[in-house]
């Protein structure tokens, strides 16, 4: 009986062994399409402000976000382009 629990010990040791010997995994990286095309938070927060004022126009009524988001986004990325 004594003999199984230290053979099992010792299994348990070499495999926590081998384990930590194993070189880390490498993270794959996505490709570059499919990663979010994130802006300047300064540019970011300037087109959530101008699309909030765009739902508030329209009289804050829904299904419009994106239209609103995409707006905003000509207005201010428009602005910056010319300047």
């Amino acid at each position: 009986m004594m003999h199984s629990l230290i053979a099992k010990e010792s299994r348990r040791q070499k495999t926590a062994e081998s384990l930590q010997r194993q070189e880390p995994a490498v993270p794959q990286k996505e490709p570059v399409h499919s990663q979010p095309v994130s802006l300047p938070d300064d540019r970011q927060a300037r087109i959530t402000d101008r699309a909030y004022a765009l739902y508030a126009e329209r009289g804050y009524r829904e299904g419009y976000a994106l239209d609103d988001w995409l707006e905003a986004e000509r207005e201010i990325l428009g602005l910056e382009c010319k300047a």
